[in-house]
Order: C-alpha cells, then structure tokens, then sequence
C-alpha cells in the first residue's frame, strides 16, 4: 500500500480554501487536464452507442491486445502502432479509444487487477491478509511485465483501490493504530513485489541463457575450492555447513514468518505491552 493520500478535501468535505484561489480554466497546467484525461478514462468509460454500425474494436479488446503483446515482448515494446499490428487495424484508429501509451498503461494495469480474488470482508485477520498477499503473488506472477513499474505511482484505477482497500481492511480492526497498519501492509508488499521480481528475473534469464540456476552456480563451483577463505567470511562458512542455503527462499515459508512477525505486533498492542520499536 503506497501512499495515495488526497492532497485536497473529498468531495463533500469543507476547505478553508476560498473559491477565488482556484486558477481560471486557461491558467490550469496542462499536466492538470492530463491527470482529469487519464482519470475520466479510468472511472468515466464511454460506453458504445446502441445506434449505427457495431464498432469493430472495444477499449477492452485494445487492452487485452496490449497486454498480449507485452506479455510476450516486455513492456519496453509497447506501441500504439504494434497494439494495432496486434488487431490488424491501423494505428490510429486505437486514438478512437485511448488517446496514448500512457493512458494504455493505466487500463492495462487495472486490467490485470480485475483478477485479484479479494479477501472475505469477515475474515479473520491472517488468513484474509494471506490471501491478499497470495492474490498479489500470483497476479505478479501473471503479468511479469507490471514488476518493471514503479509501484509507489500506479494509477488510481478502480481495481487497484478494491486490492489497497482491501489490504488495509484485514488489519484496521485489530487494535493496530492506523499507521501501524499501514507499514505492515506496505511491508507485506515490500516483501511480495520483491520476491516476484526476483523469481521473474531468474525465469527470464534461464529463457535467454538456457541455464538454470544449479547449472549457473555449477559452473562457479571451483570459486569455493580456490578462492573461498572460511576465515574471512565464517558465519556464510556457518550458515552454509549449517545447510541453510540449500532450499533457497520459500515465497509460503517466508510469508507466513513475516505474519508470524504480524500476529505478534498485533497480541503486544492488544494487551498493552509496548514493541520494542514502537517509535509511536
């Protein structure tokens, strides 16, 4: 959960602001009417007209076309025009529909979190944030393309918020003051985002190279024999004759430590003892 706080009161609240402040429509920036450009296009989709010949393409159809494409090319190669090579139609007839490879992005995005299974609104608090944190592997794992986003700047999309609402509902009733709530669930995110990109990146290189991890690290295998000083490096020397690198890192064993981490934050405010690194 990154922050998306409104920089200005909701619609409906009070603002001490006066109506004269707000800028005449031809002193508004034009990064101004962009951002009301891709907002529109998120939450105020026209829908087709009943009347005359059936359109040939649907906003959806483009969208669906552009996430093929970078599903098997990355995101780097997104085009209007190859979207269109991808539809067998002309490039700008998609600017019926999207007006750019920006605002393109912003759907494809939510697109892919039309898929995000949330959690049961009643669910006990770990396994609705289980499931959150699962549905967020996996959708990273179905569009490895998004890791290459910042994710701290996704848009303000309608499936994005469902996921960040959800997130934050599995713990605001647990006692956790509402901050604290947040950076665990930006933790939870740290931590999937990371892993997924990690597991992406191996996936993609062993594509490329034809070599798989072990085979990778056979070939360094002499490093350990000829160069490696257990005296300079004793406790990787300790965790290795220890084994515990060879399972590698387990997205399910990680995931439940770090609730494991979670549930204990959770019993120490729930009975009034204080976290060592409460920092409230």
């Amino acid at each position: 959960m990154t922050d998306r706080r409104p920089t200005s009161a909701p619609t409906g609240q009070g603002t001490s602001e006066p109506a004269s402040a707000c800028p005449p429509p031809e002193a508004v920036p034009r990064s101004t009417a962009e951002v009301a450009r891709r907002l529109a296009l998120l939450w105020d989709r026209p829908t087709p007209s009943p009347l005359g010949r059936r359109a040939r393409l649907s906003l959806t159809a483009v969208v669906d076309a552009a996430i093929g494409l970078v599903q098997e090319s990355g995101l780097e190669a997104l085009s209007m025009r190859g979207v269109a090579a991808r539809l067998g139609v002309g490039a700008m007839s998609l600017y019926t529909y999207v007006p750019g490879r920006t605002e393109l992005v912003d759907l494809m995005i939510d697109r892919a979190y039309e898929a995000f299974e949330l959690p049961d609104p009643e669910a006990d608090w770990r396994p609705a944030l289980e499931q959150y944190a699962r549905q967020l592997h996996a959708l990273l794992g179905r569009h490895p393309w998004m890791l290459t986003l910042n994710r701290t700047r996704l848009p303000l999309a309608p499936h994005v918020l469902d996921a960040d609402e959800a997130g934050l509902r599995t713990l605001i009733d647990t006692g956790l003051p509402e901050h604290r709530v947040v950076e665990v669930v930006e933790l939870v995110n740290g931590l999937v985002w990371g892993l997924a990109s990690t597991a992406a990146r191996e996936a993609a290189e062993s594509s490329e190279t034809g070599q798989g991890y072990g085979e990778y690290w056979q070939e360094w295998s002499g490093f350990w024999v000829t160069y490696f000083d257990v005296e300079r490096y004793p406790t990787m020397t300790r965790v290795y004759q220890a084994g515990a690198f060879d399972d590698g890192v387990d997205f399910d064993r990680v995931l439940g430590r770090l609730l494991d981490s979670v549930e204990n934050t959770i019993d120490q405010y729930s009975t009034g003892a204080s976290p060592a690194s409460r920092h409230d």
